[in-house]
């Protein structure tokens, strides 16, 4: 193994503490009071504490009423169901309402609100002890005139740029630096990451949403079509508490069937982590692509990489996988690639028992159907009183067609699928105590060890 290979596997290898001797030095007992080693982020913001639970704040339709409102108002709860962090959508004027077409980005009101209402909200945030995540759409963005060459190009607002900043080869009539076609965004002017001065900008832009707007971290949309070098400088300037970006590649299928390795997607993503020096976390699409074959075609086999791992990123860099079942994109009323509705609470007993930092989708923690806000409430439950994170060890129990099974910590025990299997059943105890029920819905059931 080459030195860079060994620095790598390390960064993913949680290491065992050394014994300490009867008479520590005072390094020593400065070292105890700083977080375990194994939830601590390696570098930059990534996961944040380790211990995070996100909650997506909105939907594809929230634009059409005064989001902000109506997040204030639905803040205590979101704190008291266990959340840590909130993710909220671009907050900057945009030629579509949902804010993914971003123009002026100093101005801050928007189809969700005005911005003294959303500073008022993520005062209120703050003040219930949730993290404010801003989504950061600079991958691209929309002219507000035409420039000399009739194309639209030319930029108002605190960031007057023209087609300079724009990356050549679209539509646009761009002038900067071009990029791989399967990268561009068609809808909108490419912006040139590699220019020092646009860099400058931005940085400066979302110093002001951190330091003056109040948000403590980013959701950055669309990475795959700037270099992961901005994103560690664009971290590195601004300081968040997490960041996490959104790497949306597409799984391996054959006649429209997932295939069981998706091993080179899952390390396409890692990938992407590395090139931000680790500062940023991602999306793991692998995680959510598996899981949701593997309830929809009773194929729980599938939750068993050939290690016995996880077979997503979570299996490999747990500390950097954002895991989730849908988003304003694959869900909501796009529903470009939903997850199977019927297993939802199943798919949150996974998500919210396993390492990687889970998130819950909006439309999901108001669902009173099939029980699904009180699984989620629950199942927040056990991942805070077990002090369930991102490094969290798992040891897989069971992978077969008819059911999914696993420890956690050696002290949380969940089962998913239409088969039986219970951890008192097995013969498993914790300290020589059994496992007690904590939560059970439509095809999944989740212990804690009775202690």
């Amino acid at each position: 193994m080459s030195a860079m290979e060994a620095a790598m596997a390390s960064r993913r290898t949680i290491l065992a503490e050394p014994e300490e001797s009867q008479t520590p030095s005072a390094a020593a007992m400065i070292e105890r009071m700083k977080p375990p080693t194994g939830v601590r982020a390696v570098t930059g913001a990534g996961s944040g504490s380790g211990y995070e639970i996100l909650f997506q704040g909105f939907n594809w339709e929230s634009c059409k009423n005064n989001l902000y409102k109506t997040l204030k108002t639905q803040v205590k709860d979101i704190a008291r169901a266990g959340f840590t962090a909130v993710w909220m959508p671009p907050p900057s004027d945009s030629v579509s309402p949902q804010g993914y077409l971003p123009r002026d980005l100093y101005k801050l009101d928007s189809a969700f609100g005005t911005e003294q209402e959303l500073r008022e909200l993520i005062a209120e945030m703050n003040a219930n002890g949730l993290k404010a995540i801003a989504d950061i759409v600079i991958n691209h963005r929309c002219a507000s005139y035409q420039g000399d060459d009739g194309k639209w190009n030319k930029f108002g607002g605190r960031l007057p740029w023209d087609a300079r900043a724009v990356c050549s080869g679209g539509a646009f009539g761009g002038k900067g630096k071009r990029k791989k076609p399967a990268d561009e965004y068609a809808a909108a002017p490419n912006i040139d990451h590699s220019q020092d001065n646009i860099r400058k900008d931005i940085a400066e832009w979302m110093k002001y949403l951190r330091n003056s707007v109040g948000f403590n971290g980013w959701r950055l949309d669309f990475v795959r079509g700037y270099g992961g070098s901005y994103c560690k400088q664009y971290i590195d300037e601004t300081i968040p508490e997490m960041a996490f970006g959104e790497f949306w590649d597409s799984c391996e299928y054959s006649d429209g069937v997932l295939n069981y390795n998706q091993d080179a997607h899952r390390q396409r993503t890692i990938d992407w982590c590395d090139t931000t020096g680790g500062t940023s976390a991602a999306f793991d699409f692998t995680t959510k692509g598996i899981l949701q074959e593997a309830v929809g075609r009773k194929e729980y086999w599938r939750l068993s990489d050939p290690k016995g791992r996880p077979p997503g990123v979570m299996g490999l860099w747990a500390s950097k996988a954002i895991t989730f079942l849908d988003n304003h994109d694959t869900g909501s009323t796009l529903n470009h690639w939903p997850f199977p509705a019927k297993h939802l609470p199943e798919g949150y007993a996974y998500l919210l028992t396993h390492p990687g930092t889970p998130t819950v989708f909006y439309d999901h923690f108001f669902q009173e159907q099939d029980g699904l806000k009180k699984s989620i409430w629950e199942l927040c439950g056990v991942r805070t009183r077990n002090k369930i994170n991102c490094r969290s060890k798992v040891t897989i129990k069971k992978a077969s067609a008819e059911a999914y099974a696993a420890l956690i910590d050696d002290k949380v025990a969940v089962k998913i699928g239409y088969g039986d299997w219970s951890p008192n059943g097995a013969g498993i105890t914790y300290n020589g105590k059994n496992f007690r029920l904590a939560s059970s819905g439509f095809q999944y059931a989740v212990w804690e060890a009775d202690v």
